[in-house]
């Protein structure tokens, strides 16, 4: 499906249209639409791949999808909303919505002992579009919900007041079109060695290559719902990676690691002969199974028999070793006959590469057997539907090659066996899969949260879900880990529902194992030993003592903390303590997606040394649609973001907060007004004794949201405690003299500068980076100053490398103010 129909919102008497186009061989010409699931009637409607419904009425609104089918199959595309409102009702209201920002530990709590300040938002909701403008197929931006007024307030705080910009009124305008990207790092599954320039298609076009260190930046088509990215070793040495890669339609950058599965070593086989080949082949395990292939089998392009010497590399993706679903190809998907996208339950994949032993010229093969152990099979039931796959490179869709069909096995030593052989021609260069469909489903409700404090209005948008469905353990005491399939989903303001096989008959007959990442950063799960907290993990018991939540480190502390495992346990309707989350049954998507925060759900956090960020105009970075055009924006441009971060040397005896406050320095509008507030806790270096490192995000200098004129935002850094300056970096002194004019520099307690419009470096204790995802932008500058360096990453921080400023800290005298207590209780005098 290439065109999927959008939602609208219309006012009743209009007319609306909805389009979508399926591409495939033979071209599809039939389409069918449906409103609410229910078939529409061609004769009344008169539609093809387009469907107008004119002088709409309000029992008209609903959800409206369209299939495509030929002789080959059948697609469908996604839903699509369509809102009907009556006759001078507003879908965009003039009154925000509540949204709170947390205020500075120095404000002064409100009468329920909260520090959260609502600043209002407006829902990115569509507006209804003119009846002079029905829509039609193009990429059309349309209105959205927006801030149409915004008013400036002033809070009290510790002596002071605190200005914050809050929504005074929303209404529509045209929405807001984010860039929407997929970046990651390609590296191999084995050894972590990067792909260097490897060719990267979409579909069949080819867009681009990986970087020296394997770096890739993909722009995400308009109208996409499945991005299928296939990924290509130009020196052979991997098996092409074709996958699906998760991504948010808001907008920003979702980041993604992809791993290479290294291609086998070629044997040498005699082409004249009969050959078996091993599928799944290590340590003391048995085979899966095995290529049959028969003499005479092997083909030129031209149809010719070959027969002399083959190279033949066969690599064998095993699902009995938990370390291969990283490297396992496409999200196991095919399309039925209904033209729905269903799950598979694979057993292994294997690619194949033969070629002639003298010019390395490419073979094909004619009939050859896939044979594969049925003692392999630990569900009775499977025996019966397993089926041999190929992986369509295009669309990441499993199609199927043909049956496996039981047979007595006569092939020596495994005489009573017994086996599951199917036939297969490899004519081109695919993947191929031994699978089942398996149609016992369920969604797994996950949220994502800035902290430990769990609190909804801090939840992360953007995070990677990644759920492995694990084997049943019962049957399988050899290896209770081998796992069946895997998805990946990006959390929404509302989290995200993760499509999980599940049993309603045995709670442990699947089991998921579940992890988060964020920009290439592991989250963290919700501990399950030495006691479980159901109000911390957030499920209720008796429902999660069924789950049995436990999370990697359950038994050995010494396991990371980042992933947890559940038994998918289908919920009983006729059980309420099982009818509100986390697991919901298939056909309860909607159910699941709207979920409120109050419903069962498991949680991943991210763990940061305490850190904290103010903005006078709020926005939510996880969110690029709440970006507001204003003087004050820290963020100026909602398509780039250009993180800035100082590095901070204490030699002190212990951790210290540190302040950046961020005011406007050279620009005619904002100057001494406040951008916002960062405080970071300082690291320790665990090789220096009695010294610790921060990194301080500042706002950089440069245009302001009109792109008219630069500002050089007034930056001062404040540690908190008896601290006074004890040295500044010489290049970056240099460089502010170099480039007036200079802040002055007359408190010894704190570092005031106009900051550098350049992007400096590590050797002058500048880190800058630029991204169109806020979030990572700042992961990549952060791990840049952790280093030191301006193009290595550490999670370790090295206190004395690529410094701007050093303070020494001691334990002040009791009784005594620090310098950051006076600018808290008396900014003016201080």
């Amino acid at each position: 499906m290439v065109l999927h129909p959008k939602t609208k919102v219309r006012v009743a008497g209009q007319e609306v249209t909805f389009c979508c186009k399926a591409s495939g061989t033979p071209v599809p010409k039939k389409y069918y639409w449906y409103h609410n699931g229910t078939l529409l009637e061609r004769k009344v409607h008169r539609y093809g791949s387009r469907l107008v419904l004119r002088g709409l009425a309000p029992e008209q609104a609903g959800t409206y999808h369209c299939k495509a089918s030929t002789e080959a199959g059948a697609i469908k595309s996604a839903p699509a909303q369509l809102t009907v409102l009556a006759q001078g009702q507003q879908s965009c209201k003039p009154e925000p919505e509540p949204s709170f920002v947390e205020l500075p530990s120095e404000c002064p709590q409100d009468a329920a002992g909260s520090r959260y300040y609502n600043v209002g938002r407006c829902p990115p909701a569509p507006c209804a579009d003119s009846p002079a403008d029905p829509s039609e197929c193009g990429a059309d931006a349309g209105r959205c919900c927006g801030v149409r007024r915004m008013e400036m307030r002033e809070i009290p705080c510790a002596g002071s007041l605190l200005p914050v910009k809050v929504v005074a009124e929303c209404g529509c305008g045209p929405c807001a079109q984010p860039r929407v990207l997929v970046q990651g790092r390609v590296t191999a599954a084995d050894t972590g060695e990067p792909l260097r320039f490897g060719q990267i298609f979409l579909g069949g076009r080819k867009v681009g290559f990986t970087g020296y260190k394997g770096s890739f930046t993909i722009e995400v088509p308009p109208d996409t719902r499945r991005l299928v990215a296939r990924f290509v070793d130009r020196q052979q040495r991997f098996v092409d990676a074709v996958k699906v890669l998760p991504f948010n339609r808001r907008g920003g950058a979702v980041y993604q690691e992809v791993k290479m599965l290294r291609k086998k070593e070629p044997v040498d086989l005699d082409g004249s002969r009969s050959n078996a080949i091993p599928l799944g082949e290590a340590g003391s395990r048995e085979p899966v199974g095995e290529l049959v292939l028969p003499a005479g089998a092997f083909l030129r392009p031209s149809g010719e028999v070959f027969r002399g010497i083959v190279k033949a590399s066969v690599t064998f993706l095993d699902p009995r070793d938990m370390a291969t679903a990283s490297a396992a190809s496409s999200d196991l998907s095919f399309t039925d006959a209904e033209g729905e996208i269903v799950p598979l339950r694979t057993y292994g994949m294997f690619a194949v590469d033969f070629r002639e032993g003298e010019t390395g010229a490419a073979l094909q093969t004619g009939p050859v057997e896939v044979r594969m152990d049925a003692g392999q099979v630990q569900m009775p039931e499977h025996l019966q539907k397993m089926k041999l796959w190929s992986l369509n490179p295009e669309t990441g869709l499993w199609e199927e090659e043909g049956v496996l069909r039981p047979a007595g096995g006569n092939r020596g030593k495994r005489e009573e066996r017994t086996f599951l052989v199917g036939n297969l021609e490899i004519r081109e260069r695919r993947l191929f899969n031994l699978d089942v469909p398996e149609d016992r489903r369920c969604f797994v409700k996950v949220r994502a949260y800035s902290n430990e404090k769990f609190n909804p209005y801090e939840q992360l948008e953007g995070v990677v879900i990644s759920l492995i469905n694990l084997e049943p353990q019962p049957g399988y005491p050899a290896n209770p880990r081998a796992w069946g399939r895997f998805d990946s989903v990006v959390t929404g303001p509302n989290g995200a529902c993760l499509p999980a096989f599940c049993d309603g008959q045995r709670p442990d007959a699947y089991s998921a194992y579940v992890t988060a990442t964020l920009g290439g950063e592991e989250l963290e799960a919700v501990a399950s030993s030495p006691k479980l907290n159901p109000n911390a993990v957030g499920v209720s018991q008796p429902y999660l003592g069924k789950l049995g939540y436990r999370r990697l480190d359950h038994d050995d502390p010494n396991l990371k903390k980042t992933a947890f495992q559940i038994n998918v346990a289908k919920p009983d309707p006729n059980n309420v303590d099982e009818t509100n989350g986390p697991i919901y049954p298939y056909r309860s998507l909607e159910e699941c997606e709207e979920a409120p925060v109050s419903a069962n759900h498991l949680r991943f956090y991210r763990v940061e040394v305490d850190k904290y960020e103010y903005n006078v105009v709020p926005f939510k970075e996880s969110d690029l649609t709440s970006w507001t055009g204003d003087y004050l924006s820290w963020w100026p441009n909602p398509q780039e973001f250009r993180a800035c971060f100082i590095k901070v040397q204490i030699e002190g005896p212990q951790e210290y907060m540190v302040r950046s406050r961020n005011v406007g320095g050279s620009h005619p509008r904002t100057r001494g007004q406040l951008y916002g507030l960062r405080d970071t806790r300082s690291v320790r270096d665990t090789l220096l004794e009695n010294t610790s490192g921060a990194c301080v995000e500042f706002k950089c200098s440069g245009m302001l949201f009109d792109q008219s004129l630069v500002d050089r935002t007034l930056v001062s850094i404040v540690p908190q405690g008896s601290c006074h300056r004890t040295a500044i970096n010489s290049l970056l002194r240099e460089y502010l003299s170099r480039h007036p004019p200079v802040a002055e520099n007359n408190h010894t307690a704190a570092f005031t500068m106009l900051a550098p419009v350049d992007p400096l470096g590590h050797n002058y204790g500048i880190y800058t980076v630029t991204d169109q995802n806020p979030r990572l932008a700042k992961e990549i500058a952060i791990g840049r100053c952790f280093d030191g360096t301006s193009d290595g990453f550490s999670r370790e921080m090295k206190a004395d490398a690529g410094t701007a400023v050093t303070f020494t800290c001691r334990e002040r005298p009791a009784g005594r103010e620090s310098f950051f207590q006076r600018l808290l209780t008396a900014p003016a005098e201080a």
